[in-house]
């Protein structure tokens, strides 16, 4: 029995050990994927206690309300923040096997020095060992990211951004490359009954662009991309609840697009569905012509709990897992852009465990001669346990190549997010020593050596051309 989260968890070989320790535990941390606030790493946040940095996120407060706790001390408000914190360990001393539970302690230790099992009765001495580290204002974001060797940081920007505090980064020399990531879900969004205003005030006054038509839709995307690829953008993120494919005339998108802007009537299903297509079709060719990397993530219901999240706001924790996807329509996108010549680098994921293989299977049939231009992307926090990790890993090697892999991102939302890289390596590890111990591989260290510092860094590297 191992003793819990010593230097070797998540090993279950000496060989598994070598390879972590030897290769992946001092590899700097890429990670492509998070909503860090840009702001908070210009202006170098000052972070002040625990419950802001482990309570103050959705899956925090989805496993605090599954414990039956009251919104006051979840959400916050007039709650003091010892107090929160409490119901917090209380919670997160019965959720063995949740990933949150792993990662806490991670955190605790690898940030705090804090070697303290974290539950109700041990709450105390937890928020007294740790309080020592903010008491002199030096549990910053900037220390953070130092701390865990973060080399390259992505952020969640919409279209709109002025990129001021990218801007300020790069004048101050800011030795960690912080970058933009162009976010457009707002603009493919025509179901949202506030799509016809945004696109009206907020993409087309910043884009200097009066949108009527497809066509000027088009006309206001393809400036704002202008913009960020000049501000070091290299990727786009796209969330769906599942992805669907219907092609259109320029006449019916015209209507669509007059029609839902000037309010005079909501589309319908399939009028949602023929636009949102042209909205990609047109996005993949603009990433394709400069070499920007798009990601698509579905299986994904938003603030589906609608009484929560009106009082709360989005993001508040509750997102769902939409049922699979049939893979017809991202078969058929890419199949568009490969025949147009037009299929620019892509990171596929689903929160949907059952979609990988699809998923999986579907990238494998459009590759391209540059390799690993299609990923089979990482699986998100809802899948996140030993096991999910372990199985997407098992798709990548047995529908591809796992060599080329960019490895692993967090979706993270605070500075606190790089323990998380030394969970999935962790796993990453093991899951290749598995192969050697099972004589599916030969015990090459040098050779497994090489895959891992390609697949946990230099892949990342080359791929988003950091």
């Amino acid at each position: 029995m191992k003793r819990f989260m010593d230097e070797d968890f998540l090993l279950h070989s000496e060989f598994a050990e070598d390879l972590y320790h030897e290769y992946a535990e001092n590899l700097p941390i890429l990670d492509y994927h998070t909503h860090i606030p840009v702001r908070d790493i210009a202006e170098n946040r000052v972070y002040h206690n625990l419950t802001e940095v482990l309570v103050d996120n959705p899956v925090a407060r989805r496993l605090m309300r599954a414990n039956g706790v009251a919104e006051r001390f979840i959400t916050g408000g007039e709650a003091p923040a010892r107090e929160r914190f409490q119901y917090f360990a209380e919670a997160l001393a019965k959720a063995a096997g949740n990933p949150v539970y792993t990662w806490v302690h991670l955190v605790l230790k690898r940030i705090f020095d804090c070697h303290y099992v974290l539950s109700g009765e041990t709450a105390d001495d937890v928020w007294s060992v740790c309080s020592e580290k903010f008491a002199d204002g030096t549990m910053t974001v900037r220390s953070l990211l130092e701390q865990g060797n973060v080399a390259a940081v992505f952020t969640a920007d919409r279209p709109e951004d002025n990129l001021k505090w990218h801007r300020q980064l790069k004048e101050q020399g800011y030795p960690v490359q912080v970058l933009p990531v162009f976010h457009p879900d707002a603009a493919l969004d025509i179901a949202n009954l506030e799509w016809g205003n945004y696109m009206l005030y907020d993409l087309g006054q910043t884009a200097d662009v009066e949108i009527s038509t497809m066509n000027e839709v088009r006309e206001a995307l393809a400036k704002r991309i202008a913009y960020f690829d000049s501000m070091g953008c290299r990727t786009a993120d796209h969330a769906f609840p599942r992805i669907i494919y219907r092609e259109a005339e320029e006449y019916e998108l015209d209507d669509i697009v007059g029609r839902v802007i000037n309010s005079k009537g909501a589309p319908t299903q399939e009028e949602i569905e023929k636009y949102q297509t042209a909205v990609l079709r047109f996005l993949g060719k603009k990433y394709a012509e400069r070499g920007w990397v798009m990601q698509l993530h579905y299986g994904i219901l938003r603030d589906m709990n609608s009484k929560m999240a009106a009082g709360l706001g989005s993001g508040a924790g509750f997102d769902c897992i939409s049922s699979s996807n049939d893979g017809k329509g991202l078969a058929s996108l890419l199949d568009l852009l490969s025949r147009e010549e037009a299929l620019p680098k892509m990171i596929v994921s689903s929160m949907n465990p059952s979609d990988q293989i699809v998923i999986g299977s579907i990238l494998g049939a459009f590759q391209t001669e540059d390799a690993g231009h299609l990923q089979l992307g990482p699986s998100w926090w809802i899948n996140q346990t030993p096991l999910g990790i372990r199985a997407q890993i098992g798709y990548m090697a047995s529908l591809g190549i796992i060599g080329t892999a960019v490895g692993f991102s967090t979706d993270a939302r605070s500075a606190l997010f790089w323990p998380r890289h030394e969970y999935y390596r962790r796993i990453f590890c093991d899951a290749l020593a598995s192969l050697v111990d099972e004589g599916l591989y030969p015990p090459d260290k040098d050779a497994l050596g090489r895959l891992i510092k390609d697949v946990c860094y230099e892949n990342v590297k080359s791929y988003f051309h950091i």
